[in-house]
């Protein structure tokens, strides 16, 4: 009866069956597929297209090119394939949620700023409709920031964020 660590080294350094190629190349191929008809109905911008396809095409030559695998783990030092792509993977994954992260934290503050901006104008807008209706003249907008402090199209509680 063979041993594990034989039956490993078996497994690591045997060629892939055709019929997993086939499979490997129809599932990256459908993955491209996939990337960019949700480029075609504006669904993934390109920057993303991009990452997404150069990831569907490293997984191409993966399953067609199988001992390039075996041969990027063994110059790395690691001795089974598959735990070089399970590092890769999780790098990768690590590196997207970072950026996500970062992406997420930006857009939040434009968010605030924007909030705040639309309570200013409607404040405004509310105290030009009461003068209005009292038949007062409608006050100047940020009559009371001196000019300095004004910024273009931005309030001065605005700015210093």
């Amino acid at each position: 009866m063979p041993d594990l660590s034989s039956i490993l080294s078996f497994a690591a350094g045997a060629p892939l069956d055709n019929r997993v190629r086939i499979v490997a190349v129809i599932v990256t191929a459908v993955m491209l597929g996939l990337v960019l008809e949700l480029v075609r109905r504006r669904r993934l911008i390109e920057r993303y297209a991009l990452l997404w396809m150069v990831v569907a095409l490293i997984l191409l030559v993966l399953a067609i090119w199988n001992q390039l695998l075996a041969h990027v783990s063994h110059a790395v030092g690691i001795e089974v394939p598959a735990n070089a792509l399970f590092i890769a993977g999780l790098g990768l994954a690590f590196i997207l949620l970072l950026h996500f992260s970062v992406i997420t934290t930006r857009l939040s503050e434009e968010t605030k700023i924007l909030a705040q901006e639309v309570a200013r104008l409607d404040a405004e807008a509310r105290a030009a409709q009461a003068a209005a209706v009292n038949g007062e003249p409608a006050p100047h907008p940020a009559a009371d920031e001196p000019p300095h402090e004004r910024q273009s199209g931005r309030s001065a509680s605005t700015a210093d964020q």
